[in-house]
């Protein structure tokens, strides 16, 4: 009951009507809960036998963590044995439900009402599920609707099926009259897998192993040692932009964006309300000075402007930029603004790539980024046992999730020029911008970035505009101008990973020899192309680790009215790994052989290594595949956790798991890098190098280089040289030609830019030690660089790494085995255990590349697992926070997760022989997708033999992400009532 004081006036009322009932008035104080005791009354204590029983349930994207439920619930029973059937009787429940689109929780008395008093049996406990499914209706307008009603019927099955297969269970000595369900041994694995196995508190991640090797040949190169700058961000003493503090008169911006996706503006307005003194301007491609461009950013491929002019052309798109007073104030102008739209003479928007392919709607693909067919593939589908035509694949998007969204700073300086502060992966391109869209020469920008939290493609065009707005407010009002986006127009305005769709055709032989494939795939790039043209040549790269016999393929990159879709880790590789590992799933299963069987056959030799990679295949002692894929089977145990697994599939009802190895070959390119070296009179030493510090650890890996190749003067204390190296921040005036920090190779590129540097300084230090050498006998450190000062030797150094034909392109190898475990009732996935080895070459430093291994499988798991990427039907994300899209977690990543560094043998084009890690182990991640499709599949089997029907569908499709709703699909969503009918039918 519920106490509510209104005025002079005192009430109570039922919490069922307090929930109905409006928000109480301001006059209004809720004085008091009161919830009833438990106890049993003296007659019925009188009978021992009666017990209450209660259970809480919730089906949640996270376990433990902080995530909206699909359904919870809460159920009290009170029951007592049947003296006559020795069964059990329902005296009286109640069943309350929450969280499945309804304001508030309510309870389900119809079903309260029939079990009331009845003996509880398959069939009643089977009319119950019925019933329950058809009372717990989600509105229209709440996702996934089908499957929370399933949820309703699963958790009154959890409940009450425990008490029909072990009623004696409630007479066992219970505490107090009643007990948690949770602990009722029934339930536990070891005892009875027929049984519901209900885990209440997830294990989290219970162990790790990483076994890595330490070189010892380029010392300290090689040495695992903690990543630069560690310390400073675990405590928070790390600055990043938005924590340089604001300049004096500093003034804060964010933007207004279109909710259209194709449209004329015809005007913007503030509401008049928000029309305070604290707004100072809005911000508009109208406001671009005499001789600048409307230009939000530019590379080879092309541009898209900074501000939309007359027509929006998507969702998302820029139309204006508030500046205000505090970053709050310009936030809530930015919300209030009114935009009024017109659709006259306009043609529909492109939505779709289907529409775009009716309207030929495309960006052209340079030749020299077109990849390469391999064979012919009408011949090997002559060659073809069986055949798969025409089958489907569809990827959604993903958000880079970075944790610092857009961030810039903007501060006008003296003679028309103007310093701008910027999260981002490619400042250089920030530079040449702002130059550009302010109409003032380069010389006139001066772009600094110290560090990036977070970046994975997201901080590299995009974050162009950001920093070019700010630089345009400032420049027009005189005054600092920052930004800090808040996570929703982040969201919206980001673009992520590309959609697409694939068909694809496949021949292969009896024994799963694949013979030929051909593809058509059409890519959603959005409405401005971005860099978009890398896609194809990535994905067909990725998609290439399997010898297909031969290989042609059709890419449209579809232009779109959505966001632009930029590059995101490993893009077009994640899709290309996970398109291959599809079409071998399907082969397996058309031919029912085992899918690991069919990725062996497929897996390439040299020869045909050299035919699908030419030009970056090596020699053939770098293939290291083979050798991967073997040490992993034993290190994993693979093949005895198979049978582990089809054993437990085999005695377990309500729990089904799978496992997978899987294999990934990565094509990478080095860029041109430049690095800077400069020795002070101390003996300490400055760094600079064209890549940016993105948490990934390229400062310790350049400190690590650097130390080596200035110990190359050989004289005494430059063993201790690592201490006295610092790395500093991307400044573009200092340091011109910086590119772009991405596609995994800027850490060896910035690492043998500097040891070129190091080279020069080393040959004009050796002469000077040489002379000391002579007169003193030995040389230390800090003495022969006071001489050098003294005798004026330049110690300062730079240079440009061009990499040659012969070093610019290598494959990184790599293979992980994923064991999981879903639960029907719910369509939960659990992964128990990760195993990856992965070959770094000689490792610059094996802690750093550890830790990049392990961070990009998990956001591997993220895409294939958990990221539902939703938006409406104009491309308007629907996910706009962290409340409504979950990325990976302590308590999704993988229980056990071992992970062994391979060091393999020397790579005479590779710098010091080391090979990236930043990327390509994410691809490995499928191996949880496929693991869970395999768990899947046996789940459909188990509920087909329930209906008497024949083996499963071997085509069915695990879409991605394969979040609860959709594992729980493919488990069936009237998994319960199909049960309890089977087991009503065998009595």
């Amino acid at each position: 009951m519920v106490h509510i004081m209104t005025g002079t006036q005192f009430e109570w009322q039922t919490l069922e009507k307090f929930l109905e009932r409006p928000p109480l008035s301001l006059d209004s104080v809720l004085l008091s809960i009161k919830v009833p005791s438990l106890k049993l009354n003296k007659s019925e204590s009188l009978e021992p036998r009666s017990r209450f029983l209660f259970e809480t349930y919730r089906a949640c994207p996270r376990p433990l963590g902080n995530a909206l439920p699909y359904l919870n619930a809460a159920f009290l029973a009170k029951v007592s044995p049947c003296k006559d059937s020795g069964g059990t009787v329902i005296d009286t429940c109640r069943l309350s439900f929450g969280a499945y689109g309804t304001k508030h929780a309510i309870r389900a008395k119809n079903v309260e009402e029939f079990l009331a008093g009845k003996l509880l049996s398959v069939s009643i406990l089977y009319d119950a599920a019925n019933l329950v499914t058809a009372t717990i209706v989600p509105k229209d307008d709440t996702s996934h609707t089908t499957y929370r009603s399933s949820l309703a019927a699963g958790f009154i099955f959890q409940f009450f099926n425990p008490l029909i297969d072990s009623p004696e269970r409630i007479t066992n000595g219970y505490l107090n009259g009643h007990t948690n369900l949770s602990f009722v041994k029934a339930f536990e694995l070891t005892e009875n897998q027929k049984h519901v196995y209900h885990d209440k508190i997830p294990a989290l991640l219970s162990y790790g192993k990483q076994v890595l090797e330490a070189g010892t040949e380029y010392q300290p190169i090689g040495e695992p040692i903690v990543k630069s700058g560690a310390a400073l961000q675990a405590s928070g003493e790390a600055v990043f932009v938005d924590d340089i503090p604001s300049p004096k008169n500093c003034l804060y911006g964010t933007y207004i964006y279109s909710a259209k996706p194709l449209a004329r503006v015809k005007s913007i307005k503030l509401s008049p309300e928000l029309q305070l003194d604290g707004v100072r301007d809005v911000i508009s491609s109208k406001d671009i000075p005499n001789g600048g461009q409307n230009i939000g950013s530019k590379s080879k491929f092309g541009q898209e402007p900074l501000f939309a002019e007359e027509i929006t052309r998507c969702v998302g798109d820029r139309l204006a930029f508030v500046v205000a007073d505090t970053q709050k104030l310009a936030d809530m102008a930015a919300n209030s603004a009114i935009v009024d739209y017109s659709l006259e003479n306009l043609e529909p928007p492109i939505l779709t790539v289907e529409d775009a392919v009716k309207r030929s709607s495309f960006f052209q693909l340079p030749p020299f980024l077109s990849p390469s067919q391999v064979g012919d593939v009408s011949k090997g589908m002559a060659k073809a046992d069986h055949k798969i035509l025409s089958a489907e694949l569809k990827l959604g998007s993903q958000y880079y999730f970075y944790m610092e969204t857009q961030t810039a700073l903007a501060v006008p300086d003296e003679d028309n020029s103007i310093v701008v502060y910027t999260s981002s992966q490619s400042p250089e391109y920030v530079h040449s911008n702002v130059a550009r869209c302010l109409g003032i020469p380069e010389n006139n920008v001066r772009v600094i970035t110290r560090r990036v939290g977070g970046g994975f493609g997201g901080k590299a065009l995009r974050a162009v505009g950001c920093a070019t707005s700010c630089a345009l407010a400032a420049h027009k009002l005189r005054h600092p101008v920052r930004m800090y986006l808040n996570r929703k127009t982040d969201m919206i305005m980001a673009g992520g990973r590309h959609p697409m769709k694939i068909t694809y055709s496949v021949g292969f032989k009896n024994d799963g020899k694949i013979t030929a494939l051909e593809l058509e795939i059409l890519v959603n790039a959005g409405i401005y192309v971005d860099v978009s043209v890398i896609i194809p040549r990535n994905m067909i790269g990725a998609l290439k680790k399997y010898d297909w016999g031969a290989l042609s393929f059709d890419i449209k990159l579809c232009r779109t009215n959505h966001p632009s879709r930029a590059a995101m880790r490993a893009p077009g590789d994640v899709q290309g790994s996970y398109v291959a590992e599809a079409i071998i799933e399907n082969v397996a299963a058309t031919l029912s052989m085992d899918v690991d069987s069919v990725r062996s056959i497929n897996l390439h030799t040299y020869t045909s290594l050299k035919a699908f990679y030419e030009g970056s295949c090596g020699k053939p002692h770098e293939y290291t595949m083979p050798l991967i894929w073997s040490k992993l089977n034993v290190s994993a145990n693979y093949e005895l956790r198979v049978e582990m697994v089809n054993e437990f599939n085999r005695i377990s009802t309500w729990k089904k798991r799978g496992i997978s190895r899987v294999p990934v070959m990565y094509e990478v390119n080095l860029r041109p890098t430049p690095g800077k070296v400069s020795i002070f009179s101390d003996g300490s030493v400055v760094v600079e190098v064209g890549g940016i510090e993105l948490g990934q650890g390229l400062w310790t890996k350049v400190k690590q280089m650097v130390a080596f190749a200035l110990s190359a003067v050989q004289c005494d204390g430059t063993d201790g040289l690592l201490d006295k190296v610092r790395v500093v921040q991307s400044d573009t005036v200092s340091m011109i030609q910086g590119g772009s920090t991405a596609g995994s190779t800027t850490s060896e590129s910035s690492c043998e830019a500097v040891r070129l540097s190091c080279e020069i300084l080393v040959e004009r230090l050796k002469p000077l030690k040489e002379k000391l050498l002579k007169e003193m006998g030995s040389v230390k450190w800090e003495t022969l660089i006071l001489q050098a000062y003294a005798q004026a030797v330049n110690l300062s150094a730079s240079s440009f790494y061009v990499p040659s034909i012969n070093s610019s392109r290598y494959i990184n190898y790599g293979a992980a085995v994923s064991e999981v475990e879903i639960d029907l009732l719910t369509g939960e996935t659990r992964c128990l255990q990760t195993d990856i080895i992965y070959d770094c070459g000689q490792s610059l430093n094996p802690a750093v590349d550890l830790g990049q291994i392990e961070g990009s499988f998990i956001q591997g798991l993220g895409f294939f697992m958990l990221e539902e990427y939703e938006t409406n039907l104009d491309g308007l994300v629907l996910v706009d926070g962290t409340w409504n899209y979950k990325i990976p977690t302590l308590d999704t990543i993988p229980q056990k997760f071992n992970v062994q560094i391979l060091n393999s043998e020397h790579h005479q084009q590779r710098v010091l022989s080391s090979k990236a890690s930043g990327e390509p182990p994410l691809l490995l991640a499928v191996s949880v997708h496929c693991a869970t499709r395999a768990a899947a599949k046996e789940a459909n089997r188990q509920l087909l033999s329930w209906s008497n029907l024949d083996g499963p569908d071997s085509t069915f499709q695990l879409e991605v992400p394969a979040t609860m709703p959709v594992v729980k699909e493919l488990c069936g969503l009237d998994i319960v009532q199909t049960y309890l009918k089977w087991k009503m039918g065998s009595k």
